[in-house]
Parts: structure tokens; C-alpha cells; sequence
């Protein structure tokens, strides 16, 4: 928002100079973004007085002046205005002045004859736009005298940086009360007076005339109309100019010139419509037809959807609603009669009816955000009386104001013991009404620690007692909020079992040497087919993006699988082969009819590459499947999750991963999820040329044996005893189990447990296999002898051979 300084002075008087204001504005929640002095690029033009204005011997259309500039002689200067003549007194710019638009004056010849400095009109000074002639200053103005000072031009555009919260800031008048709220003593903003002229009894009055018909009253809350008749359509005078010109618009004539200014002074926009120029002379506020056709004031045109609001005539659409007027009703110099327009527009159409038009106006930045629905009527009355004053109208008499939905002013009740424990401030009921008057909230003491507020019309933004509490501490002042210690009870807090266990999971991993992959929760539509789920697979059911971002995030992942694989295809494209990767996270599967989708949380990782890069002491060692479970066992080692085992997926049940290379993961005897080699079909879809090894599991059931608990376990005191078995079995048995079954035991000493080696072949049946275990024992009170561990290990050593059908070596 931009607001020239004397223009905001027209309202209140400034006891505070420019420092004080926009430090004010910004402690008032307004970010003064910028202050820029209007007329710097003034300095070296002067009042001047032409003393002789002869014809120029060379040119016709010149003249040679010569110019009384304050010095003690006379400047010789070419001039091709019209209206140069003896005793004019002009604008001067002197040699070495640059003028607006950067054009610099020095000394020179035109056409032969000497000329030393510039005689200006008003547009080449942009006070305003008008280059027919010089700019014809006061007689009695004494020459030399700098322009700045002659016209008091002193004068500073700011710009403030407005959140969207804030609309009723996006005016003169929203600032002006701003300011004045924050002053000492604060000075209340009065609107300035409006004073329409007497109606012209022989126009009749304005039902006479036209109708309003608002057919859709749920994008289009109010609308109301006035008519001015028998105007002339022409340039505005140079104070309006100026003003528009002070806040970067530029003028038009004076009827467009007055919606502008009335906009930018109450925040209200306003349009004006060629009444000439409508069918049947009536307006009909409706949706638009879809697929129509529009062209708007910038001649560009749109097509429309049935879901944007237009203002149309007996027969066809003459504005977008709170976007964009047309140009089949613009005003133009030949307008005479004009249908003045003020209303007040839903914000959520106007904001997708910009957005989907692509237009960001003046007015619809002010509509999408909140307009004042009690303001239409000011502002539509103000251009009025300015219209048939500057365009020497006559007003047609009445108004039509159609008010479907009407303003309901909201009443919020604020305890005022909590609004202070709130900010840390200890203000009485009173003194929290005197502030909130300041900016017209109005304001009932029901008792001591209660107040009643209505916030005013032009608050859209204030609606619940937290809003009442910003007000309060941004008008009493955040500098003067003292410093206090919050009054916190302290309590123990406990996080959800799903949280606990994300964060273990993800400080696992992470110890293991695995980056975390956070992907989207959107994937390609095939991705299903990709991964090789077959049919009847309950992955295969898809949750479907209305609006998705782009192709590739269609529908909801089923799988973090693809995500990681994606991951891996970008990490590969850069040269970083050997990848280690873990995901949590939740996937969507599509419930039966009306059900909503389920959103079981998975855990996912892959491992490519090598496990040892090439160095002086080796080559690289390409990973295998055994790294992924190598890094599985060490996961659930980590969070001292116990009861998992692996054992080989049957082919018909895999699917992104290679039959044969493929196991289940269990967890107490149930199946949590899969590891194993991927599939070389679903490597090609994605385009991968090295092997990939995934894993991916349900949360659900590992998070129900993680705990947030961790208990120290303190070094070892006494020694531990390792004792080996080795049974010749059956080639079928998993060793998985065998290990399984001593730890079983529940013997107290047994610390651990492992497959040592396997070996088939010479010296060893066919079908059958060699299996060597290492067991350790240890004691947390003594040292061990041989003939306690030998017992242990003798009945350790039966049990296998029993359970597994086995014989020694």
C-alpha cells in the first residue's frame, strides 16, 4: 500500500515527523517497507519569467525566449510550446538538472540558436498530465524561486508492506486512523464530509431509469448504484493528478480518475460504467455462462467458467465481479451518462476468479482479501458528488442499494484476567476500552474482568478474543510490555507409542550408517504396475488425486518402495552409486465404497552399491542381501527388539522383489514385511542398472515392542566362556530356527547365540548339511567354571540333535 504524506495530513494533523510516523505505523503492525521523496528529481528546475517571446529564424513551430531565471542576466532558451509568451511565468530547469523520466538539460543549439535550459510543461514534470502547453505558473511567484518550494512540494511517497490480514489498511483513511491511534494524545479520524449536490428535478429519479437484479446473492453481498447524467468526460485537474501520480497510478480523465481516487483513499474500489453503452439500461448481477467469451479494459480476452461472477446488462456480460470492467462499457470521451458501481463482493470468488483469470487488479486485491460492506455506501456517495463536481454532472435522484446479505455485527466477550496473563500486562477493563476506541471498536465494561467488543465494519480479520488480545498489545505498545517468566506448571510429558517408535526407529538407522528419504506422499499412477502388484492386491487400490501437481503425483503411495527406488535413480544420476536409505512413513490404500482409505504406517529401506569402496588394500566389494539383513539384525539389536526371524518367501507371493532372494520378516511367528533382492523387471521400469536390495515392514506391530524406556547396562565384571556345536542335519532346516531354539532355552547364563558356519558337500550326505553354533555364556556374579557351562552346553548340545532330527559330527 503507498500513501503520499500530505495526502495522509488531509486527514489528521501529524505532530511526528516522517521517523516517528513509520516507526508508529511499523510497532502498529504496518511494515513501513520504503520512504521515498516524491520530488527529487525537481531539484534545478526554478520559477521563471519569459521577458521576450520572438519567432525562432530557422523553424516555424519555435520560438526564441528569453528568460528572467533569477540570475543577473537573462537565458536565451528555444521553446516549442504554443503558449510561450511575454510575461508568462513557467517552470525553468536549469543546465545540469535531470528531470523525471531521467532526461538531463545542458546547454546546446536547436537549429542554430543558442539555448540554455528547458521551459517545462506540466506533464514533463509529472505534476500532471497535461503537455499542451507550459505550465503556467502564479504571476506574482518571484523568479529563481525552486519549483519545490513555489508549489510546496515537499512531499514523501511511503509504502507500507500490508499482511493479508489487513484490508482495512489498504487505503488513505485505514492509515490515517492507524496513525492517529498511536499518537499522544491519539486523534480520532474523521471521514471527511460529503456534500451531493441537489438533484436535477427533470431527470426524474433513478428507478426511472435502471434496475439492479442480483441473481446469485452468495458471490454478490451488496450492490448499490447511483447516476450522474450530462457529464463531460476529460483530463482531471492537476490536484487529483497529483495525487494518483503520488501513489504510482496514472490518470486517465476524471471519471476514472475518481474511482481511483475514491479507492484509494477509503479502500472501497469502485467501477464506472458508459450507461449508454448497456442493454435495456439495467445491471444483473449473475454467474457466468461457461465457455463465454470477455474482453476486459486491457484488451485481453478470457474465457469464463460458471463459477465466476459477472455484472451484466439486459443481454451480456460488462464486468468480471470485483476483477475487471470491460470494454464494451468503458467510459470514453463521447460518455455522458455514467452508472456509478459500489459493492461488496465474496472473497474466496473474486480470489479464484483472479487467479483463474489471471488478472490482479487494484480492486480485486482489495475485494479477495475483505472489503467494508457498511463502506459501500460512503465511498459510492463521495465519487458522486466528486463526478458531478469535476465532471460537471447532474445527479439523477435515489440511490439503488440491493443488501441481500446483510452486515452482522459480531460481539466478542473478553476476560480481561486472562487477556493480561496472555500478554504479561496488568491493564484495567477501562484502559483496554480506551485503547480499542481508538481504532473504533466498540466497547462495553460489563463488569471488572469482562468486556463486550463489537469490532467495526471495515475488521473482516477480528473475530475470537485472541484477535482482541493483538490489538490491545499492539496499541498499548509491544516496547512496553515488560519482561516476564511465563506461569508454566511443569508437567511430565508423555509422547504417543507411534511417536516413541518413529524416533527410535529413525536413531537406529541413522547409527547404522542409512540417510533418511522423505518423499512425497503422491506417485505416478503406474507405479502399482512398476512394483508388480498383482491383481487382488490390496496395494493396488488407489486413493486419486483431484488436483494433483503434475502427472507423477496422480494418486497416494500404496509403497514406500517406489519413492526409495525414485530416490535412488536421482542419487545414481549424480554420481553417488552407493546408497544406503531408510523411510517411515504413512501409505494410503482406497476403502470399499464410502469407507475412508486405511493409512497403515510402513518402514522402508533399500542398499545398493558397494559395502566397500576400491582402495590400496582391496577392490570394491559389491553389497548383497546378506548387507540388508546384516543391517535388519543390527536394527532390531538396537531398539532390543527380540523374536524376529527370517525365512524364504514362496515365489507367488513376491512382487517387486526376486523369487529365490526373497524373505519374510517375522516377529513373534507373524509375518511384519519382506526383505530381498529387487526384481530385475521392476529395476528396467525404473531404470535402474544395478542391483538393489529393499526391505519394508509394518510399523504397527514393532512399534507395540518398542519403548522410550532404555535401561543402562553396566560393563561386564567377570569373563565370558564360548563353547561350539555342530550337528549334521537335514538341508531343509533353517539355522534361523536352530538359534531360535537355544536362546528359547531361557537358560539364565546363555548371553547369545549364532550360526557360526554351514558346509555341505565332501564328507557329508546328500540332502544334508553341517550347521556350527557359537554360544557364549556369561555370569553377573562369578566366573564361570567348565563344569557349570559344560552341563548348560551338554543340554543345549541334546536339544538340537532331538529337535532337528540331528547327529554329531
Amino acid at each position: 500500500m503507498k500513501f503520499s504524506l500530505s495526502w495522509l495530513k488531509e486527514y489528521i494533523p501529524l505532530e511526528m515527523g516522517i521517523e516517528g510516523l513509520t516507526d508508529g505505523l511499523t510497532m502498529a503492525g504496518l511494515e513501513v517497507d520504503s520512504v521515498t521523496p516524491l520530488y527529487d528529481s525537481l531539484d534545478g528546475v526554478v520559477v521563471a519569467r519569459i521577458v521576450e517571446a520572438k519567432p525562432h529564424p530557422n523553424a516555424d513551430k519555435l520560438r526564441l525566449c528569453q528568460v528572467d531565471a533569477g540570475g543577473e542576466e537573462p537565458v536565451g532558451i528555444v521553446c516549442g510550446a504554443p503558449n510561450a509568451a511575454e510575461g508568462l511565468v513557467v517552470p525553468c530547469a536549469l543546465p545540469g538538472a535531470v528531470l523525471p523520466g531521467g532526461v538531463k538539460i545542458k546547454k546546446g543549439k536547436i537549429r542554430g540558436e543558442k539555448s540554455g535550459g528547458m521551459l517545462c510543461s506540466a506533464r514533463e514534470l509529472q505534476l500532471d498530465t497535461d503537455a499542451s502547453g507550459l505550465m503556467e505558473l502564479a504571476a506574482d511567484l518571484v523568479p529563481g524561486t525552486p519549483i519545490k518550494e513555489a508549489l510546496a512540494l515537499y512531499d514523501s511517497m511511503v509504502e507500507i508492506d500490508l499482511t493479508p490480514n489487513r484490508p482495512d489498511c489498504l487505503s488513505v483513511l485505514g492509515v490515517a486512523r492507524e496513525a492517529g491511534s498511536f499518537q499522544e494524545p491519539p486523534v480520532k479520524l474523521t471521514l471527511p464530509e460529503v456534500a451531493l449536490p441537489e438533484a436535477k428535478a427533470s431527470l426524474g429519479t433513478i428507478a426511472d431509469h435502471t434496475s439492479v437484479t442480483i441473481e446469485d446473492a452468495d458471490l454478490c453481498w451488496r450492490y448499490a448504484a447511483r447516476l450522474v447524467f450530462d457529464v463531460t468526460v476529460g483530463p482531471s485537474p492537476a490536484w487529483l493528478q497529483r495525487r494518483l501520480l503520488s501513489v504510482g497510478l496514472t490518470p486517465i480523465n476524471n471519471i476514472v480518475d475518481i474511482t481511483n481516487f475514491v479507492m484509494m483513499e477509503t479502500g472501497q474500489p469502485l467501477h464506472a460504467f458508459d450507461f449508454d453503452r448497456l442493454a435495456e439500461n439495467r445491471i444483473v448481477v449473475k454467474r457466468a455462462t461457461e465457455g463465454e467469451a470477455f474482453t476486459t479494459l486491457d484488451d485481453k480476452e478470457h474465457k469464463l467458467s460458471s463459477d465466476m461472477l459477472m455484472i451484466c446488462d439486459g443481454e451480456k456480460p460488462v464486468a468480471i465481479g470485483g476483477v475487471m470492467g470491460g470494454v464494451n462499457s468503458e467510459i470514453e470521451e463521447g460518455t455522458t451518462r455514467v452508472l456509478l458501481e459500489s459493492a461488496c463482493f465474496n472473497p474466496t470468488s473474486v480470489r479464484k476468479t483472479s487467479k483463474l483469470t489471471g488478472i490482479h487488479s487494484d480492486a480485486s486485491h482489495r475485494f479477495e482479501r475483505g472489503s467494508d460492506p457498511e463502506g459501500v455506501l460512503y465511498a459510492l456517495n463521495r465519487a458522486t458528488a466528486l463526478i458531478a463536481e469535476l465532471g460537471s454532472g447532474a445527479l439523477v435522484e435515489g440511490l439503488i442499494d440491493e443488501n441481500p446479505v446483510p452486515y452482522a455485527p459480531r460481539t466478542i466477550s473478553v476476560n480481561v484476567e486472562a487477556l493480561n496473563n496472555r500478554l504479561g500486562t496488568s491493564l484495567t477493563a477501562e484502559e483496554m476500552a480506551g485503547y480499542l476506541a481508538r481504532v473504533d471498536f466498540a466497547v462495553t465494561v460489563a463488569d471488572a474482568n469482562t468486556l463486550e467488543v463489537i469490532p467495526p465494519s471495515f475488521r473482516v480479520d477480528v473475530e475470537r478474543p485472541e484477535d482482541i488480545s493483538e490489538e490491545i498489545a499492539r496499541l498499548w505498545g509491544y516496547n512496553n510490555i515488560e519482561t516476564s517468566y511465563a506461569k508454566v506448571v511443569a508437567a511430565n510429558e508423555s509422547y504417543p507409542p507411534a511417536f516413541v517408535a518413529r524416533q527410535a526407529v529413525r536413531s537406529a538407522f541413522v547409527g547404522l550408517g542409512f540417510n533418511e528419504a522423505v518423499n512425497y506422499s503422491f506417485i505416478r499412477e503406474d507405479a502399482v504396475d512398476r512394483l508388480r502388484f498383482a491383481d487382488g492386491d490390496p496395494r493396488r487400490c488407489l486413493v486419486t488425486i483431484l488436483n494433483p501437481i503434475s502427472e507423477e503425483q496422480k494418486v497416494m503411495r500404496t509403497s514406500l518402495v517406489a519413492g526409495l527406488l525414485s530416490s535412488a535413480v536421482r542419487n545414481i544420476s549424480v554420481q553417488e552409486r552407493s546408497l544406503r536409505l531408510f523411510e517411515v512413513g504413512a501409505t494410503f490404500i482406497a476403502g470399499e465404497g464410502e469407507s475412508l482409505p486405511r493409512e497403515p504406517e510402513m518402514l522402508a529401506g533399500l542398499v545398493t552399491g558397494d559395502r566397500r569402496s576400491a582402495s590400496w588394500f582391496g577392490k570394491e566389494e559389491p553389497c548383497d542381501f546378506f548387507d540388508l539383513k546384516g543391517a535388519l539384525e543390527g536394527f532390531f539389536e538396537a531398539l532390543h527388539v527380540s523374536g524376529v526371524a527370517f525365512r524364504p518367501m514362496a515365489a507367488d507371493d513376491c512382487s517387486y522383489t526376486r523369487p529365490g532372494y526373497t524373505a519374510e520378516i517375522l516377529l513373534d511367528d507373524e509375518v511384519i514385511g519382506l526383505a530381498g533382492k529387487v526384481h530385475g523387471e521392476v529395476l528396467k521400469s525404473f531404470e535402474l542398472k544395478q542391483d538393489v536390495y529393499v526391505f519394508e515392514m509394518a510399523m504397527a506391530p514393532l512399534a507395540a515392542r518398542i519403548s522410550g524406556d532404555r535401561q543402562a547396562m553396566p560393563i561386564p565384571k567377570f569373563p565370558s566362556v564360548t563353547r561350539d556345536v555342530t550337528m549334521i542335519c537335514e538341508a531343509s532346516v533353517r539355522a534361523g530356527d536352530a538359534v531360535a531354539s537355544i536362546l528359547d532355552e531361557k537358560q539364565p547364563l546363555i548371553e547369545g547365540a549364532w550360526l557360526l558356519d554351514r558346509y555341505a558337500g565332501e564328507n557329508i550326505p546328500e540332502g544334508k548339511q553341517s550347521l556350527t553354533f557359537r554360544v557364549v555364556y556369561r555370569s553377573a556374579d562369578k566366573t564361570l567354571n567348565d563344569k557349570a557351562v559344560n552341563k548348560i552346553h551338554t543340554r543345549i548340545m541334546e536339544m538340537l540333535l532331538t529337535r532337528f532330527d540331528g547327529v554329531l559330527p
